[in-house]
């Protein structure tokens, strides 16, 4: 008879002593570990959770400074990895991820279907009532960043924190390279997609209650967007010309050169116009403008061919 699966759940704690009691009895049988990491929390949740909860699953890992949600989620990864888990979740502990979707959260990866699980959020456009706008908005505006970064443009709300991964492939990360603030989730997909693991999107409602967000969009927007923007840099290198060479990657590079040709020319000639007082040839705007043109499509054809360029064959099936 098989043994049954080790599950285990890892809670970033910071600010949740109001929910975290809660949450904790609303995880099912089908758990055997629950790490509450207490992030240097003024609140005190993680002795709040050790004088208060009695289920003998639970183990609270204490953080002697403030690392950030990032940094609390990888301690509480290494933590739940000691006990060689199949399957590793990351439940928030504001109570805005309902437990008892962990069955359905997992089963993807115990299928062998992915590596990787996310909830969706933006699954059901009537669940998209409850949520405020303003989260709509900007999880709208972080999720394409999110999509373009990462390369999992099939991905519908890549910043939803609530995830189930395969531990087999949790232990191919650098758990010490991924960013310790609001940023881990997406850092996350990029690592994996540059491992070649498969993720896929899981039905969920977005609960929304009493409890504050940390998280503030205007703070991170201008530190995501240069994350973003290396992230893609790195994964283009990574997957189009480190690990692997295709006519994208031609694409990418004539493209550019082609584009930056016509800008540049464009600019030099038009500046020279208006330095005589005279109107640019057409032969002269021909050029400029075909570089432009041409280059241009060659870059979408590139982004057509990243969007369709998916890891489609889970990892974990190629893992020993």
């Amino acid at each position: 008879m098989d043994k049954p699966l080790k599950i285990s759940v890892v809670i970033p704690c910071y600010r949740v002593k109001a929910q975290v009691l809660d949450v904790l009895g609303r995880i099912g049988s089908e758990v055997t570990r629950v790490v509450c990491v207490d992030d240097a929390c003024p609140e005190q949740s993680g002795a709040f959770v050790e004088q208060h909860c009695k289920d003998r699953r639970v183990k609270v890992v204490y953080l002697p400074q403030n690392l950030g949600v990032g940094g609390a989620v990888m301690a509480g990864y290494r933590a739940a990895l000691e006990e060689d888990p199949a399957i590793v979740i990351k439940l928030d502990g504001d109570g805005q991820m309902d437990p008892r979707l962990i069955p359905v959260l997992t089963q993807p990866v115990i299928s062998g279907l992915a590596d990787y699980a996310k909830g969706n959020r933006f699954y059901s456009l009537e669940n998209l009532k409850s949520m405020p706008a303003v989260r709509l908005f900007g999880n709208a505006v972080l999720s394409f960043m999110a999509k373009f970064s990462t390369g999992y443009w099939n991905i519908a709300d890549p910043v939803n924190g609530y995830t189930a991964i395969s531990g087999k492939v949790l232990r191919l990360l650098p758990l010490d390279k991924i960013s310790r603030g609001w940023f881990f989730e997406t850092d996350m997909l990029f690592r994996l997609n540059t491992l070649g693991a498969v993720i896929i999107d899981v039905p969920m409602d977005a609960r929304y209650a009493s409890e504050n967000s940390n998280l503030r969009i205007s703070r991170i927007f201008i530190e995501f967007m240069w994350k973003h923007a290396r992230n893609y840099v790195k994964r283009v290198f990574y997957n189009y010309f480190l690990r692997g060479f295709s006519f994208a990657s031609v694409e990418l590079v004539l493209g550019f050169i082609l584009m930056s040709y016509g800008v540049g020319f464009s600019l030099v000639k038009w500046s020279e116009a208006e330095a005589r007082n005279q109107y640019a040839s057409a032969g002269t705007v021909m050029i400029g403008a075909l570089s432009i043109i041409i280059g241009f499509q060659l870059l979408l054809s590139f982004l057509n061919e990243d969007m369709r360029n998916q890891p489609r064959v889970p990892l974990q099936s190629r893992l020993p």
